[in-house]
């Protein structure tokens, strides 16, 4: 991956272990019905050169995805060579020889997901564009494939394999961070293409010469290896005019020959045992599977979801809900195209002997194996993942939307519409028919791993390659090799981009409750699903009233089971809720903000009315019995030790506190965990006063995007709604404008011994709070600064030091004050060299390096013309209109935002950067290897304060 990507915080969604029957099981619709649903219309053409195109159209915006799949992937790199298809995906987009840098251009033509990846079986490249950049994206497509030979040098080779080296590094660096080596290591011998890492071995990557990378590109990436994928407003007789005229003149390359490869049967149960920097045992059982086109993919996908993938689980309700062996399990069917990995991991509950808990998950997995799934676990399992495809259908381009679903289809089973044929399979599938895949697979000899805090014994760097390296000397760069020459073509003139239409926000209407609820809706039909979201004036902040961390307790515990009272209700049990969920094709989640604590629900259209009515049951009727307050508690207790093994998590946990001090209400840590005192004494009488105390009517608000009329809906809401009554207690007030502490500018180093790199992040409480007008400069300048790939700060670092796999800013806008924070992840040699840069560049911005025209032209027209990018999906509108609702914008707040940016210039975004994005008043927060950047450190400038984390 080029541009990272943040993991999703864990879902603690766990449930009670008692299963009693329904009162009454809600209608839904049949799963055929909802496979007929899942449509991804295409025509097809090929150029002379081999390179095939897929034209899908959705007129639904003004946009298309322009996605590209090369048939490289690490799998195909040979000895000494690994890591190369990866390194190169960096390399694509360091410019053309008719293009200095593939990311400015897109970017200011208003392009989102600008990216790439790299995996055992291809390397892609997405961007989705406004209709009139089309000529432009596929002009920089076909000329990074025929035109980029030129560009490849020494220096941008040095370069991105820095940064290719930070990113391994920062994997490394996580709790866990070598488990994927010992798998792979673990289940195939040396040499299987399967079994080194994409990231590659850091000798390996230390080797590649220039003749090496220009070499990999002339072998693997011409048109005919290439998949070329157009989504969104476009047509394929609109579309191939523009295919050939920018592709049509690259010449075909060599035929990349197939890899031979497949799962590989253990000759006896093997057994790893790893020590980590980590809170929690974590135990594994995984074997290597079928490609994605054997006959028991579809079963096995399927009895994994049953066996650990539903939030219902056989493990969940054995392990976490019914023994408590366990604070989470999982079980995953990770596929490619030759091999496929069937995972079950388990982290044992702190306290509990690992050999009790192990002999249980053992013991589970026989069972299971020994009876199989039983009908409902499979329509359950199979109506989820139905309905996610449909959810799927949102999007055009990207990673996971309609282009990249189709290139997949023609790359590994030769159809696009491959999709529809793994859902009939997947609609058909019987318990018998998982049962005999699963036993057919899983009872073959085992791989188990077991991971136990403790110091780590192997390294990283030494991990991820070959597997040969210690019976043979390290590779090294070989200066003699021959380059490749560079072919000579004349220069090719860059498209203009069309300008762009008005912004098409979506409608949006209002109505009240009869208990004064307001209700907000925007009606969109472009899949059969609606998102309903109901907001309360609580969040993080609301903990400056309770004991920290009780709000996200609370919201974690609604549903873990029900409880009829005066006020109505259904006594359910957690295990009912999940599965009633599941069988709707449903999915609730709760969570809190800063300022905001929400419990959301997606459902299929025809299925709202019953999945509406479990939404507000959970809501209104939380059982909070104190046995599953004990377990939950144990759970976030368990989460809570694993963040602060994660320098991530201990960095952004520290910030805020020292930022706002103990008496603000954004004085919490972020993760909204609280600390482990605090959750030890909470209990369910505390939990219960701040559910009445925080979600109640007076301080809540519904919204909802999706395919249903305010006529339609309203009805619904008043039936689950209207009857509920805000409480004679006047409602809470948190204290945002509490006094701050003295800014103190200093370093806190948090000691993490043998870290590869330190995390740092840093922070500044601004004098403006997030419901002032007149902000958008200030976003703005920080655009500039930090908040994006061509930031001033990230090209620095990452780009032109090659110290970190990147860096960023973010200036958070809740309702009180704003503040201003830095992620920086960096080698750990480069700490204090970091900070020193860093500093530098915000100093010189505005005043020896002003806005450029370039940068101001990419932060305003750019933002411009990806408006439209940013509403693509339900959630993107729902996330617009609740954050206009919550600043007290108006609902045409995104259609008059162009205007806005357009009158913004570069003075204003100067006299911002100067009054608000200045180093002064940055605490820092260090967490690595003291020994190693305490001396650094103190080079700074500013004060060293060393602390444990808490």
């Amino acid at each position: 991956m080029r541009h990272q990507i943040s993991a999703p915080l864990l879902a603690l969604t766990l449930a009670l272990s008692a299963q009693p029957a329904l009162a009454q099981t809600p209608s839904t619709t049949p799963l055929a019905e909802l496979v007929k649903k899942v449509d991804i219309p295409y025509e097809s053409f090929k150029l002379a050169n081999g390179l095939t195109v897929l034209v899908h159209t959705d007129r639904k915006a003004p946009i298309i995805g322009v996605t590209t799949y090369f048939r490289v992937g690490s799998k195909h790199e040979p000895r000494g060579k690994t890591g190369f298809a990866h390194l190169y995906e960096h390399l694509f987009f360091g410019g053309s020889e008719n293009v200095a840098n593939f990311d400015v251009p897109l970017e200011a033509a208003g392009s989102t997901s600008t990216n790439g990846s790299t995996w055992y079986d291809r390397t892609n490249y997405v961007e989705t564009v406004p209709t009139g950049a089309l000529p432009l994206a596929l002009f920089l497509e076909s000329d990074r494939m025929g035109h980029l030979l030129g560009a490849v040098t020494q220096d941008k080779l040095d370069k991105q394999r820095g940064v290719v080296q930070n990113e391994k590094r920062q994997g490394d660096n996580q709790p866990y961070g070598l488990l994927r080596y010992a798998e792979t290591d673990g289940l195939f011998p040396i040499g299987h293409p399967y079994r080194h890492q994409t990231i590659g071995s850091m000798a390996d990557l230390d080797a590649a010469s220039l003749s090496d990378v220009r070499h990999w590109f002339t072998d693997h990436y011409g048109p005919n290896n290439a998949v070329l994928v157009l989504t969104g407003d476009i047509d394929a007789a609109s579309a191939r005019p523009l295919v050939e005229k920018y592709f049509g003149d690259i010449p075909a390359g060599p035929v990349v020959k197939p890899v031979v490869a497949g799962p590989v049967t253990l000759k006896a149960p093997k057994r790893v045992e790893m020590q980590d920097k980590v809170a929690t045992t974590r135990i594994m059982r995984i074997w290597s599977g079928p490609g994605l086109n054997d006959k028991d993919a579809a079963a096995l996908d399927m009895g994994m979801s049953v066996l650990g993938g539903l939030a219902s689980s056989r493990l969940d309700n054995a392990l976490v809900r019914g023994k408590q062996v366990a604070v989470s399990v999982s079980a995953d069917f990770e596929t490619h195209e030759q091999v496929s990995f069937l995972e079950i991991s388990m982290d044992v509950k702190p306290g509990v002997p690992r050999a009790k808990a192990e002999a249980a998950l053992d013991a589970e997995i026989a069972r299971f194996l020994a009876t199989g799934p039983n009908a409902d676990e499979v329509k359950r399992a199979a109506t989820r993942s139905v309905s996610a495809e449909i959810g799927a259908l949102e999007v055009v381009g990207g990673f996971g939307g309609k282009g990249s679903t189709l290139a997949e289809g023609l790359m590994y089973s030769g159809d696009p519409a491959q999709y529809k044929k793994d859902l009939a399979e997947l609609a058909a599938l019987t318990p018998a028919a998982i049962k005999a895949a699963t036993v057919r697979w899983m009872k073959r000899p085992v791989l188990a791993i077991a991971v136990t805090p403790g110091e780590r014994k192997q390294k990283g760097e030494l991990l991820g390659g070959w597997g040969d390296e210690a019976t043979r000397p390290a590779p090294k760069p070989d200066a003699k090799a021959p380059v490749p020459p560079v072919p000579q073509s004349p220069p090719r003139a860059t498209p203009e981009v069309a300008p762009v239409g008005e912004l098409a926000f979506p409608s949006v209407e209002h109505a009240t409750l009869s208990n004064g609820m307001p209700v907000t809706l925007a009606r969109r039909t472009a899949v059969p699903k609606v998102l309903v979201s109901i907001g309360f004036d609580a969040g993080i902040a609301a903990d400056s009233q309770n004991t920290p961390g009780t709000q996200g307790l609370m919201l974690s515990m609604l549903k873990e089971g029900t409880v009829k009272d005066a006020t109505g209700g259904v006594n359910r049990s957690a295990v009912q809720v999940l599965e009633e969920e599941e069988r709707l094709g449903a999915s609730i989640e709760t969570g809190s903000s800063l300022d905001t604590s929400s419990i959301t629900l997606s459902a299929l259209s025809t299925n709202l009315a019953p999945s509406l009515s479990l939404m507000t049951d959970v809501l209104l009727h939380p059982a909070f019995a104190p046995t599953e307050v004990a377990r939950v508690k144990d759970q976030r207790l368990a989460a809570l030790a694993q963040t602060m093994a994660n320098p991530r998590g201990v960095a952004l946990r520290a910030i805020n506190p020292l930022l706002f001090g103990p008496n603000h209400p954004y004085g919490h840590a972020s993760d909204g965990l609280g600390n482990a005192a605090s959750l030890k004494a909470l209990t369910s009488q505390d939990l219960r006063a701040a559910h009445d105390q925080w979600l109640r009517p007076d301080l809540a608000r519904v919204t909802v995007v999706g395919d249903i009329t305010m006529a339609e809906l309203l009805p619904r809401l008043e039936a689950a709604l209207g009857v509920w009554k805000a409480p004679s207690a006047a409602k809470p007030v948190k204290a945002l404008n509490a006094a701050l502490p003295t800014v103190r500018p200093r370093i806190v180093l948090i000691d993490r011994p043998g870290s590869p790199q330190s995390m740092i992040v840093a922070g500044k409480v601004l004098p403006v709070d997030g419901r002032a007008p007149g902000q958008e400069a200030l976003d703005l300048a920080n655009e500039v600064l930090g908040g994006g790939f061509l930031s001033r700060l990230n090209l620095d670092i990452r780009e032109e030091k090659a110290w970190s796999y990147g860096v960023s800013t973010a200036v958070r806008q809740p309702l009180g004050a704003r503040s201003m924070i830095l992620f920086a992840p960096v080698q750990t040699d480069r700490t204090g060299d970091s900070i020193k840069a860093m500093i530098a560049d915000m100093k010189a911005f505005p005043g020896a390096k002003p806005v450029t025209a370039e940068e101001l032209q990419r932060v305003t027209d750019g933002n411009i013309r990806g408006l439209p990018n940013k509403f693509e999906t339900n959630g993107q509108v729902l996330g617009a209109i609740a954050a206009n609702e919550r600043l007290g914008r108006p609902d045409d707040y995104y259609r008059k935002l162009p205007a806005l940016y357009r009158s913004i210039d570069a003075k204003a975004l100067e006299a911002k950067a100067a009054e608000y994005l200045q180093p002064e008043g940055l605490t820092f927060v260090v967490v690595g290897d003291k020994a190693k950047v305490e001396a650094q450190l103190k080079d700074v400038g500013l004060p060293v304060e060393v602390s444990g984390a808490k």
